[in-house]
């Protein structure tokens, strides 16, 4: 352990840059969009502004919606046509994904917001609602100390590249592989 402990010293002395960070939580596996809300609750225990931009949701409130909604230093906003499945009309979901990123640039250029959660954009991103380089050209323009978490599935390379955090989440097994459906407090 003393040997560890002499390893990890010498990393944490060398991790000397203060400044925000780009995280993309991907893959096909549950818990991208939880880990990103989890990290929007402790952004507020840190007294943080935070902004939420949610892609690709319906407008059906979540549980997540709802609890954050609360709080008066959360900007929340959520795009409302639904699942790409479910609009089957291309060009309203880009027109949507337009108006939409149109709040999170807003997000991006804001100095007061510390953290901003772009939840499901790999997917705007995968369809080609938005181009990638117009949204790494916002990233590379945000506030220095200013925090950012991208989740969902099929992020681009272009984007992995850029971020300082590629998290994937794998399906190891899944409830609704089993025939259980979406449930309020696990995905809704």
């Amino acid at each position: 352990m003393q040997r560890h402990k002499t390893v990890v010293d010498a990393a944490i002395a060398r991790a000397s840059e203060d400044r925000g960070i780009i995280l993309v939580l991907t893959g096909n596996g549950k818990g991208k969009s939880s880990s990103g809300f989890g990290m929007v609750a402790r952004a507020l225990g840190h007294g943080f502004k935070v902004g939420v931009v949610q892609f690709i949701k319906g407008s059906f409130s979540t549980g997540e919606e709802t609890f954050f909604r609360r709080f008066p230093e959360v900007q929340y906003h959520v795009m409302g046509t639904g699942f790409t499945w479910e609009t089957q009309d291309k060009q309203k979901d880009i027109a949507a994904s337009e108006v939409t990123w149109k709040q999170a640039e807003a997000l991006l250029n804001d100095p007061e917001i510390a953290y901003v959660l772009l939840d499901e954009l790999n997917i705007v991103l995968k369809l080609g609602y938005l181009p990638v380089e117009r949204v790494l050209e916002a990233l590379a323009k945000r506030p220095l100390q200013q925090h950012v978490v991208i989740t969902g599935r099929a992020a681009p390379q272009a984007l992995i590249d850029f971020a300082d955090t590629v998290t994937e989440m794998n399906v190891v097994k899944h409830a609704f592989q089993a025939g259980i459906k979406a449930q309020k407090g696990i995905e809704l």
